[in-house]
């Protein structure tokens, strides 16, 4: 593994992505498999492309009740898991620790607040965090880097400059950013008829909401101005809303090892692809481990529909009708936590 180099994954945003980027799937027990799939092609991805001494998924837990206390609808758009989903899950928490990463959650926090915080207190040369989240931008700097999963290339690196280039706000404007324009994914209205244009152009001038509430005479829009004044408590939330909480009780990560990514369990791997009927994935993790892995159990025969791009045209055209759109960012939808 590569030295002084920290990964960290948004868990559910990883899942949900190749939940919904998979569909259709299923082994002759009439078993969904189609998130296990998408998780393993990203698992195998990561080993063969993106080594790294340390590494962690991290996953929500419970309430996040400081959110709730200043917004109880916040989130309350959100749809439980799936149920061909959840019946996965068991399988998937096996293949993370099987492919050699830890895991991490904390009750009362979410994914972000804990990989806010553990990017935060790394001592690693590079920090990389795996999300598709906005708000986790305002993390950046100069050796904390985003990997926005891409369907082309693989993924999209976001460094400092990067996301000033997609924003036009710097990493330490993206929590006034999103307060002025709001973020539907977290149920968190902005101020109306305020978008991004406008958001970036008052963040030009003032640098800030603080300095704009205290400066808000100098908007020379009337409409403009008056929406801000009128707003102020709105805004204040939003800042609270959106800022990710870093001082988190029990720090579990810095204990000695937390962080440590090892070698796959090629045999676990062999036994939950054989299990789950995933014979590509079987063979492959086969050839890399060299052929090492002792059979337990023969993998029935079966077609290669297990293969991502095997699919046929027509269960291609039935999915895109009942999937729901993949979008760049924030595609996923969270459990339901509450």
């Amino acid at each position: 593994m590569a030295n002084n180099k920290l990964i960290i994954i948004d868990a559910f945003s990883q899942i949900y992505r190749g939940y919904y980027a998979v569909r259709a799937l299923s082994n002759s027990k009439n078993q969904p498999t189609n998130a296990v799939f998408a998780l393993a092609k990203f698992l195998l991805k990561l080993y063969k492309e993106h080594p790294s001494d340390q590494g962690i998924f991290v996953f929500d837990a419970g309430k996040p009740q400081f959110r709730l206390d200043l917004a109880p609808d916040y989130k309350a758009n959100r749809s439980p898991m799936p149920d061909d989903m959840k019946v996965q899950m068991p399988y998937i928490e096996k293949m993370i620790k099987a492919f050699g990463w830890p895991e991490i959650r904390e009750v009362g926090y979410e994914a972000d607040d804990l990989v806010a915080a553990i990017a935060k207190d790394s001592k690693q040369d590079e920090v990389y965090i795996i999300t598709s989240d906005k708000d986790v931008h305002q993390v950046v700097d100069d050796h904390i880097k985003i990997m926005v999963p891409d369907r082309k290339q693989g993924f999209e690196y976001r460094g400092r400059d990067e996301v000033i280039d997609r924003f036009q706000v710097t990493p330490e404007q993206i929590v006034d950013y999103l307060a002025m324009i709001g973020d539907s994914s977290d149920n968190i209205p902005g101020l109306a008829g305020v978008g991004p244009k406008t958001a970036v152009k008052l963040l030009q001038q003032f640098g800030s909401i603080k300095n704009m509430l205290k400066k808000a005479d100098e908007i020379s829009n009337a409409k403009l101005r008056d929406k801000v004044k009128s707003n102020s408590e709105l805004l204040e939330k939003n800042i609270a809303l959106v800022t990710l909480k870093t001082d988190t009780a029990n720090r579990l990560w810095l204990k000695e090892g937390a962080l440590i990514r090892r070698e796959p369990d090629w045999h676990e791997l062999a036994k939950i692809f054989t299990e789950l009927e995933l014979k590509s994935l079987y063979n492959e993790i086969i050839k890399l481990s060299d052929h090492n892995v002792v059979e337990e159990e023969f993998i029935p025969e079966q077609d290669n529909s297990d293969d991502l791009f095997a699919f046929s045209a027509k269960n291609s055209q039935e999915n895109k009708k009942e999937s729901p759109e993949i979008k760049t960012e924030n595609a996923h939808e969270h459990p339901d936590l509450f």
